[in-house]
């Protein structure tokens, strides 16, 4: 596979893309559609176990789509001891997420090279938007009682209000489970509209849970439900769910995204998230996306990776292509 070598800077979403593509609105439920979704277990499986072994990319190609990987990271710490020290250090991180002496080894040292966003629980956005002030990176908040949902909804849209009033500028919601697993659409659509609707200019990712879903078929349904009422991301995992981002859920997910792309001429974006940990994994995700969807979904503003821990091994990677050897990993610390 042909690797691209280009590494553009990251940078906030905003209500148009780069290109000034139209960002996705609130539509019609059309439950005809929902129901007729079908998903074929085991064509699904073949495809995505078959990919690590028919794409790979090698030495300067793979550098380069590690480097691509960084900026596409939401630098993520969701944790119940997280403090404003810690969340200043990731943002430390998301500024540097790479080390000068390794950009410059790989003559790229002259490049701005950010992660995608930072993201933080709500309590935690004020100090996020502090340390990031000037860079341009924005910040995510979880919202709407991450990670089980399960709060009045009155109250989850009250979150939302509050983390962009204090300078969230993307906002990742949870959907409730039990709308899915009763197949009540009408319940989902209308919970998500509100969502879309309450974060006004703020873009929102549709955290899925999709471990929690238990079959392919509701995964793909659910995508189409949160895409239909104007979620700008759809996200696999809280990374709290037993099993979070996997290949198979990916690959329905993406072909809801390219569905609903030839449905209304929308682009919308993909967020996987928790377990995504090793380089290796990051570029089988990246290599779907741009089988499935094309190299325009290689690009910040419609892919994302939640993660924390991955960020250190891309580093490593990368400062084991310049040097040859590997370094341990507390020389890669997160901040």
């Amino acid at each position: 596979m042909p690797a691209d070598s280009s590494v553009p800077t990251s940078g906030p979403t905003s209500e148009t893309s780069s290109n000034h593509e139209r960002r996705n609105v609130p539509g019609p439920l059309e439950l005809e559609v929902i129901e007729g979704l079908r998903v074929n277990l085991s064509a699904v499986e073949r495809r995505a176990a078959s990919l690590p072994g028919r794409r790979t990319v090698k030495k300067d190609a793979q550098a380069a789509w590690l480097l691509k990987a960084v900026t596409e990271i939401d630098l993520t710490t969701l944790s119940g001891d997280d403090t404003p020290e810690r969340v200043k250090r990731i943002c430390a991180k998301a500024r540097q997420p790479v080390r000068q002496d390794i950009l410059d080894a790989l003559g790229m040292g002259d490049r701005r090279i950010t992660t995608g966003a930072v993201c933080v629980y709500g309590t935690m956005v004020p100090h996020a938007v502090a340390a990031l002030e000037g860079s341009g990176i924005p910040v995510a908040a979880v919202s709407t009682g991450f990670p089980a949902g399960l709060v009045p909804h009155d109250l989850k849209l009250k979150e939302i209000e509050r983390s962009i009033a204090e300078g969230a500028s993307e906002i990742d919601i949870v959907i409730t489970r039990e709308h899915v697993l009763t197949g009540n659409w009408q319940a989902l659509y209308n919970e998500m509209r509100d969502y879309r609707q309450a974060c006004g200019e703020a873009h929102v990712k549709a955290i899925l849970a999709t471990g929690d879903l238990k079959t392919l078929r509701n995964v793909a349904r659910a995508s189409m439900v949160c895409m239909m009422a104007g979620a700008d991301f759809i996200k696999t995992s809280t990374g709290k769910e037993g099993v979070n981002a996997t290949l198979p859920v990916t690959l329905v997910m993406v072909r809801m995204i390219r569905d609903y792309q030839e449905m209304t001429g929308i682009k919308v974006g993909y967020k996987p998230a928790g377990g995504i940990s090793l380089a290796k994994d990051v570029l089988n995700y990246q290599i779907l996306m741009k089988e499935e969807l094309g190299r325009r979904w290689l690009e910040p503003d419609l892919f994302r990776v939640g993660a924390s821990s991955l960020l250190a091994d891309i580093e490593r990677q990368l400062e084991h292509h310049v040097t040859g050897a590997y370094s341990a990993f507390n020389r890669h610390p997160l901040g």
